[in-house]
């Protein structure tokens, strides 16, 4: 599929447009940044392109394959810069997209805040129709010219089209999309049972119009960014990432843009994954600290976990994801004490603008950034590489104004406690990560990325009980980096209720086969030769009675027995007992279709000629100031031992080494801290 030996994978962030560059022609990896342009992301991930191309000595020719991440879907919906919508649903569940689930996040709450809804009542139109949930039509497709009357007056720019029970039979909600596409010809049309054929009205019907209105954001980027294609020989191909950590085409994208919504975190998570193999590490705990928040996944027995439904804004999105939990708390997280005395961090941020005080960009209010500059873990004249210069002082003023005078504490005392509440709300969020699936974090290392992570990994670990650390190379990067070895996938999904059991087994069959087919079909779509394809199933299983379900991978179908045993495992793992008597149902059946992309030899990083000489700076830890040495990662040998307490720095992020705790480069350039005390 790939014929030019430059591969570029791009992660655009709201900041910074981060790349990776892997050259087949001698198999090394090379990392680089450059701003985000917010007006349009296309022209700096070309400046970003060209500027590697310059840097690195390719021409802009030898690319033959961009993957590419983004956060276009995700802006869109935290901005609510999305399409105005109309819903088409059955007559008499017009308002099911307000009802919601009644979940109260405020049980005591006596207003509390509505789940948010991006369709007004006023443009919501029900549609004589009824479909059975075994498929069959108890009252037929009717009345369409009326309602597509009512439809132009709407002056809709996306239409969203979800019927009662159309996961079992798409027939009324496809006759009802080519009668508007008919009549609107340039408005886009998403029907359900294309993006997420899955039981549950709700969460069907929010991903559903969720995926519409971001249709013409997303179809607008695309035809930007298509249209820089070809200038000075950049030609290549391009596939977009996916929340589930898979990629797809620009068509695919195009039309099901709702599978973007979590395409910039997954990349931190396949870097996860991959980095597990590469280090021969199979448990591993993934934290991506950043600005504003914290991401945790969890990489068991060398594979990322996935989730059937996420949420953006408190909107459900019933598709498949990487999983993953993000708290507000990163590097601009603001410091606060509250009357009585207390103090908390996040999750409110400060952003990048105005940013922390050190940034001298205006901020005033004390972050996690302010505190570590204000203990001399920063270096303020090497922040980002030597080109921000930070300001200390007005970061130590803001810390005793805000925190240190309300608790009659001095800046650095202040400061301390600033990063003793952030350490363990993030020890907090990766213990629960673990706990819900029965994990002990002991089992597990932690890999630290993220312009924040490695200044509260090993105290972070510390909490948790993990004595190993790794701080991979280009920390800054790793999610553009996880980006640069993925893989198409496309998912498929049919809910039928099926008891998981022999008499069964002619249905189960049939359907498995029916999702095969498909999935042959749109890898073949894709141009995946044959021998490029795979098909990987699972299954969402219950006890008959239960309301919820848990995924169970199946590589053993159609072996029923096999099934079951995973799913009594995994139901023990995650409550603490198994029913092994009670009846299972299958509730959904998934095939993941996966197009193999050439996957070519990555070597290590260079050699380095220079030796490690450690420098000395002021730290103040435990109420003292002592000198803690100072490393750059860039001069470390294999052979040099860093002994905490010490800093490793590099362009783009600072690494602490905790008191009794040594790192030290591994064959592969990642840096592993180990507890020795």
């Amino acid at each position: 599929m790939q014929q030019r030996p430059v591969r570029i994978a791009v992660d655009i962030g709201g900041t910074f447009t981060d790349l990776q560059i892997l050259d087949e022609r001698h198999g090394r990896v090379v990392a680089w940044k450059t701003p985000t342009t917010p007006g349009d992301p296309s022209e700096g991930l070309l400046n970003g392109v060209r500027e590697a191309a310059d840097r690195f000595g390719f021409a802009l020719g030898d690319v033959g394959l961009l993957l590419h991440g983004t956060t276009i879907a995700t802006n869109a919906v935290l901005e609510r810069q999305l399409a105005r919508g109309v819903l088409l649903t059955t007559s008499g569940f017009e308002d099911v997209l307000e009802i919601t689930r009644h979940v109260r996040r405020d049980l005591y709450g006596l207003a509390p805040e509505p789940f948010p809804c991006l369709i007004d009542r006023d443009r919501r139109f029900g549609v004589e129709e009824r479909m059975r949930a075994d498929g069959s039509v108890e009252i037929p497709l009717c009345g369409i010219a009326p309602v597509l009357e009512r439809i132009k007056a709407a002056r809709p720019e996306a239409v969203a089209i979800g019927l009662l029970h159309a996961y079992a039979n798409p027939s009324h909600e496809i006759a009802l999309r080519d009668a508007v596409r008919a009549a609107l010809p340039d408005v886009p049309v998403g029907i359900s049972s294309d993006i997420s054929p899955e039981i549950r009205e709700y969460e069907r019907l929010s991903t559903t119009v969720l995926n519409a209105v971001l249709m013409p954001v997303v179809q607008n980027y695309l035809a930007r960014l298509e249209a820089r294609l070809g200038e000075g020989g950049f030609s290549p191909r391009i596939f977009l990432v996916q929340s589930n950590g898979g990629m797809c085409s620009l068509a695919r994208a195009a039309a099901q843009p709702a599978r973007l919504l979590l395409s910039g975190p997954s990349g931190g998570a396949l870097a996860a994954e991959r980095l597990s193999r590469r280090l021969g590490r199979p448990n591993l705990v993934a934290v991506d600290m950043g600005g504003t928040s914290f991401d945790v996944s969890v990489v068991q027995g060398h594979r990322i976990g996935l989730v059937t439904q996420g949420e953006v804004d408190r909107l459900p999105v019933r598709l498949p994801m990487v999983e993953m939990r993000t708290i507000g708390a990163g590097g601009g997280s603001i410091a606060a004490v509250d009357s009585s005395g207390r103090l908390s961090v996040g999750p409110r941020s400060a952003g990048a603008r105005p940013g922390p005080v050190c940034y001298g960009r205006g901020g005033t209010l004390p972050t996690v950034t302010d505190a570590n500059a204000v203990l001399g873990r920063l270096d303020p004249e090497f922040f980002l590489g030597g080109a921000m210069r930070l300001d200390v002082s007005s970061a130590r003023k803001s810390m005793e104004d805000y925190v240190g005078r309300p608790l009659g504490l001095g800046a650095e005392a202040a400061a301390e406690g600033v990063l003793r509440v952030t350490n363990v709300q993030l020890a907090s969020a990766v213990r629960l990560s673990l706990f819900e699936k029965g994990l002990d974090p002991r089992e597990f290392a932690l890999l630290s990325f993220g312009g924040a992570g490695g200044l509260h990994a090993t105290e972070v670990a510390d909490e948790l009980g993990i004595g190993e650390v790794v701080f991979p190379r280009e920390p800054g990067t790793l999610s553009a980096y996880g980006i640069l070895f993925s893989e198409l996938v496309q998912d498929l999904a049919r809910s039928r209720l099926l008891r998981a059991e022999r008499s069964a087994m002619s249905e189960i069959e049939a359907a498995i086969a029916a999702l095969a087919n498909e999935a042959t079909s749109r890898l073949m779509l894709d141009g995946v030769p044959e021998d490029q394809r795979a098909m990987e199933i699972s299954a969402d299983l219950r006890y008959h009675g239960q309301a919820f379900e848990l995924l169970v991978p199946w590589p053993e179908a159609p072996d029923i027995e096999a099934l079951l045993s995973r799913f009594h495992a995994s139901h023990r793992a995650r409550f603490s007992y198994a029913a092994e008597n009670e009846p299972v149902e299958i509730v959904t059946l998934r095939m993941a279709a996966i197009g193999r992309l050439p996957q070519p030899a990555e070597t290590s990083g260079g050699v380095v000629e220079e030796r490690a000489t450690p420098g000395s700076r002021l730290v103040s830890h435990g109420g003292q100031a002592n000198l803690w040495p100072v490393w750059r990662r860039e001069t470390l040998h294999t052979e040099d031992v860093v002994s905490g307490p010490a800093i490793v720095e590099e362009a783009f992020a600072t690494h602490v080494i905790s008191a009794g705790w040594e790192a030290k480069l591994d064959p592969e350039g990642a840096l592993i801290a180990r507890r020795i005390a």
